[in-house]
């Protein structure tokens, strides 16, 4: 059976980002978490960054830890990232925060009675 390549650490952290659910956003931060990279927030900010402009990857819905919208290189990159998650039903209040309370998502959720171990 041939060896398969070790998956890289931007691979961890889109399959992550996969998974953030359409109306939802997660911070920086807790895409590193559960990709399994502790608090390697700014490895997840770099990841988005280098991803191609017409990839699938859902990067518009990882913002910073106080739900504001982190300004990107280049021009017009926040503004489209603003009108994505507001096509989703995400609001913004007057300020330009997102309520993490409300439109936050934590990761997958653990099967009932699991415990993670053998």
């Amino acid at each position: 059976m041939p060896e398969q390549a070790p998956e890289s650490t931007y691979d961890r952290i889109y399959a992550v980002v996969r998974k953030i659910p359409r109306g939802k956003v997660s911070t920086y931060g807790r895409v590193a978490e559960i990709a399994g990279l502790g608090r390697a927030a700014r490895q997840v900010g770099y990841a988005m960054a280098a991803l191609p402009d017409h990839t699938t990857v859902p990067w518009h819905r990882v913002v910073n830890a106080q739900g504001r919208i982190s300004l990107r290189r280049g021009t017009g990159g926040d503004l489209e990232q603003h009108f994505r998650l507001e096509a989703e039903g995400v609001v913004f209040d007057v300020s330009g925060r997102i309520s993490l309370e409300r439109f936050g998502w934590s990761g997958p959720r653990r099967k009932r009675g699991t415990s993670g171990g053998d």
